[in-house]
């Protein structure tokens, strides 16, 4: 396994512990900022680790144009008919509110991090001491602004979506170079909501040899059995967008997870988790009181000393107490030594000759 154990908040992040999950705010609180805390409060009952904000404005983001590459006419884009512009003044997050969103995570003992799009996000969420950073994957290649999170030299989460492993050497470079000592890659597929098939998950193992890093997955698919799937794979942490409900709307909620969904994700990832274990052959402590339960020989009908074991006196039968059922075509035509009863294991000392 690559990558050292990070601590992040005091949380350990690694091959030794539960996957971290992160509770993916994004623009479901739908602007209201009550709707906010209350999805911190629905991540902290569901039992993620931390939530995540993004940092941004529609200006630090695009410019005011509805026309050309700044419109989005894809009619497979969740959101078709719509500038960019307008698409993140709806969903972004007041950064007056992040002081409060985050006061609510301390509260509830939730890690809270969050996304800076530019230079002052990473300025103003300095003044809160936020203790990780995350880029996402469409700035995994603003060399400038991973060099500006990287000199901060706190844990930094990098999302991976689209990048080829050129661009990921150069991005991984900087970000060490720049200070950065904690890296977590996340592997993620950048449409929404991805589908399975385009997940491609059995990246994680050789992304983590690869960079010699923690990775982890960003899931945009629906449900739970990529992120479960994932940590099989090696996956230390897990994203997911998280909603009060995907029936309330907004930008977001089409592919976002909610709080039943998001507890089923926790407890399902850990057991995953648990259940990875070691190499291990031969019986564990807890399956040692079952071996009785294996099948061995046992004397089937009532026998006189001298008779002869045959297949209608001798079978292998389940409990195990008796010799192995390996030996029974050796036994057959052997003498019993004693009178024996139906239902008496055999052993070797009842044999005679």
């Amino acid at each position: 396994m690559s990558g050292k154990e990070i601590n992040i908040a005091g949380r350990k992040v690694g091959h030794g512990n539960s996957p971290f999950i992160i509770a993916e705010m994004s623009g479901n609180h739908n602007q209201s900022l009550d709707r906010a805390l209350a999805i911190v409060e629905a991540a902290a009952k569901a039992g993620a680790h931390a939530v995540k904000l993004q940092t941004y404005t529609a200006d630090t983001m695009t410019l005011d144009i509805a026309e050309g590459e700044f419109f989005i006419n894809d009619p497979d884009n969740l959101w078709k008919g719509r500038s960019l512009y307008e698409l993140y003044k709806e969903a972004y997050t007041p950064w007056e509110w992040h002081k409060p969103i985050f006061e609510r995570c301390r509260k509830l003992g939730l890690i809270y991090l969050s996304t800076p799009f530019d230079e002052t996000a990473v300025d103003f969420l300095e003044e809160l001491n936020v203790p990780c950073y995350k880029i996402a994957s469409f700035e995994n290649t603003d060399i400038p602004l991973i060099r500006k999170v990287a000199a901060t030299e706190k844990p930094m989460i990098i999302s991976t979506g689209m990048a080829t492993i050129a661009e990921l050497d150069e991005t991984v470079r900087t970000a060490r170079e720049a200070g950065c000592r904690d890296l977590i890659l996340l592997k993620c597929t950048s449409s929404y909501p991805a589908t399975p098939e385009n997940t491609n998950i059995r990246t994680i193992p050789h992304m983590a040899k690869l960079f010699d890093c923690q990775v982890g997955l960003s899931d945009h698919t629906m449900g739970i059995g990529a992120a479960v799937a994932s940590v099989a794979l090696g996956a230390t942490m897990i994203e997911k967008h998280f909603t009060l409900s995907r029936a309330d709307g907004g930008v977001d909620s089409a592919f976002s997870m909610e709080p039943n969904e998001m507890r089923a994700l926790v407890i399902e990832t850990e057991r995953a988790w648990q259940a990875l274990g070691k190499i291990s052959y031969g019986p564990t402590e807890k399956e040692k009181k079952s071996l009785i339960f294996r099948r061995s020989l046992y004397i089937v009908q009532d026998m006189k000393k001298g008779d002869v074991l045959t297949n209608e006196n001798l079978r292998a039968i389940r409990p195990g107490m008796g010799l192995a059922p390996k030996y029974y075509d050796v036994l057959l035509g052997k003498c019993v030594s004693r009178d024996t009863k139906r239902g008496t294991p055999l052993s070797w000392g009842v044999i005679s000759c």
